[in-house]
């Protein structure tokens, strides 16, 4: 099976999460889209981060019945920090009868050789590049392992969730039901 890797912190899941998951799921040769959890990065500040177990139990629930989209928390239980290349070797290792791919933004294409053995990731993995608001991608979109998926241009993001929940707004529409339900009862990004 061809499993797209999705990763984030999905903090929380939104639509826009959801919709290139599930694009890429549907519109690529990527039978199934596993979204992977990111434990906290010591580079970013906790305070705004969900405990692990929380943003997880929300990407489940965004997902809800969709056998082709899956959560996961493969990289709880790695080292930490946790590099994309040792995430793809350990998932290669348990799983040989699957074949990995990355997905990641136009945006995050253009600060890929910055990544721990990118050229290694490269070589081994294919790249599914979806469209960012103002991003060409780089030069490494003419890679032959990197594929530009046609995704829907998708301009939610998480911070602007968080900062509209602190204010009071209401942004229920930009995440599934369930999801929006669970921050409501949870009192999540409140403060």
């Amino acid at each position: 099976m061809k499993i797209g890797l999705y990763f984030g912190s999905f903090n929380p899941v939104h639509t826009g999460h959801l919709v290139i998951a599930n694009y890429m799921a549907e519109f690529t040769d990527l039978e199934q889209v596993w979204l992977v959890v990111s434990p906290h990065n010591p580079l970013k500040p906790k305070q705004s981060l969900l405990q692990d177990y929380h943003r997880l139990q929300l990407v489940r629930l965004g997902i809800g019945n969709n056998r082709k989209l899956k959560a996961s928390d493969i990289e709880f239980k790695l080292p930490k920090p946790s590099y994309t290349i040792h995430t793809l070797v350990h998932l290669s290792e348990q799983f040989p009868q699957h074949q990995f791919a990355l997905i990641l933004g136009a945006d995050t294409l253009e600060t890929f050789s910055k990544w721990k053995n990118y050229e290694q990731i490269l070589e081994q993995y294919e790249l599914y590049v979806y469209p960012r608001p103002e991003s060409t991608g780089g030069e490494l979109m003419n890679h032959p392992h990197v594929k530009k998926a046609e995704a829907p241009l998708m301009e939610i993001s998480s911070s602007f969730i968080r900062e509209a929940i602190r204010n009071k707004k209401d942004v229920r529409y930009m995440m599934p039901e369930s999801v929006w339900n669970y921050i409501e009862e949870m009192h999540f990004y409140e403060k």
